[in-house]
C-alpha cells in the first residue's frame, strides 16, 4: 500500500506567451479549497489523501487540470461542486466521474 490512499496533483501553471493556462481559471483558489475540504473531513494524511501543487502538466488548454494517484485519472472541473463531486464519488466512494474526465 502507498503512502497516501490519494494523491492529487492540481495544475497551478501560469503562462506569459498567450497560451492558456490553468491558474486562468482559478486553479489556485479551487486547490486551496479542496485542501481545506479534504482536511476538514479528517480525510488528510497518512494513508489518507494527499492534495499537492504541480506546475505544467501540459494539458492546460483543456484546464483546470487535476490528476488522481495511483489510478492516474485526469480530470477537469469548474466550481465547488465538481470538487465535492470529485472528492466524494471516486476519492470516497471509488467511483470515477465520467462526466469530468479529460480525454
Amino acid at each position: 500500500m502507498s503512502y497516501y490512499r490519494h494523491h492529487l496533483f492540481f495544475c497551478v501553471n501560469e503562462r506569459s506567451d498567450g497560451r492558456t493556462y490553468c491558474a486562468q481559471h482559478g486553479a489556485q483558489r479551487m486547490r486551496d479549497y479542496m485542501k481545506q475540504r479534504v482536511k476538514a473531513m479528517g480525510l488528510s494524511g497518512p494513508g489518507g489523501i494527499r492534495i499537492n501543487t504541480a506546475g505544467c502538466l501540459d494539458r492546460c488548454d483543456q484546464g483546470p487540470v487535476l490528476v488522481v494517484y495511483p489510478e492516474a485519472v485526469w480530470y477537469t472541473f469548474v466550481d465547488h461542486e465538481d470538487l465535492d463531486e470529485i472528492l466524494q464519488s471516486h476519492l470516497i466512494e471509488g467511483k470515477v466521474v465520467e462526466r469530468l474526465l479529460l480525454d
